[in-house]
């Protein structure tokens, strides 16, 4: 049986495969991100064309110090694919991203992607989002009160996300409040909800958005889910 760590390589390897030579696509953020990064780095190497638009400062250092080259979202039109991490996947590929805090950057890649692919191991695969706390990029200024409205919504815990006992800044210089509530039945509703309270830059759901997700097991195997909706 694969470790974890191994489960990420073998995602990494099999989605380099899905990346056409000569294009500039979107990379997400993340642990399995990373193995991608790794080994697109080594394929470069061999002769292999690619540009990248990262969903954060951390992939772009990574990317860069991998020999990829780096672009920005304002420098491109579209992107014919973004391949990107999740928290939790269900059944009709609705997503909670951010658990890193790169939520908004990547919801703006994604949306900029024609196809969006998700690489993730089984545990991300869920039947109801909402065991993750959910991530809400707010605005450092008014974070209370975003708080205070979102437990109007019925969730119990709502907690500003620290690092280093600190309060965590995202790349785009906002607060993450992460969101425990547990079971999500309606996500399209609660994320239009989110939306519609000042405050709020971005939240962690992305609906509608995800084409295709590969998931990759503990035995080796990896399976691929395909949207028959699409990517809207």
């Amino acid at each position: 049986m694969l470790s974890q760590e191994e489960i990420k390589k073998n995602l990494g390897r099999y989605a380099a495969d899905l990346v056409p030579a000569n294009t500039t696509i979107g990379l997400g953020t993340g642990s399995t991100v990373y193995w991608l990064i790794h080994e697109l780095s080594s394929r470069i190497q061999q002769g292999f064309s690619i540009k990248i638009v990262p969903t954060s400062l951390q992939t772009k250092k990574l990317a860069a110090d991998a020999g990829i080259d780096v672009v920005e979202l304002n420098d491109v039109d579209s992107l014919p694919l973004t391949i990107d991490g999740a928290d939790e996947i269900d059944p009709q590929f609705q997503l909670i991203k951010g658990g890193g805090g790169a939520l908004l950057q990547e919801k703006m890649v994604a949306a900029a992607s024609k196809k969006l692919i998700i690489i993730a191991d089984e545990k991300k695969y869920v039947n109801q989002l909402g065991k993750f706390p959910l991530p809400v990029e707010v605005i450092p200024s008014g974070w209370k009160q975003v708080q205070k409205k979102i437990a109007d919504f019925g969730c119990k815990k709502i907690e500003l996300r620290k690092k280093e006992n600190k309060s965590f800044i995202t790349d785009n210089g906002h607060y993450i409040l992460d969101c425990f509530f547990e079971k999500i039945t309606n996500a399209a509703e609660l994320n239009i909800a989110l939306h519609l309270i000042p405050g709020v830059a971005e939240t962690g759901l992305f609906i509608d958005m995800t084409s295709t997700v590969v998931i990759g097991y503990a035995d080796g195997k990896i399976e691929i889910k395909e949207n028959r909706k699409g990517h809207s």
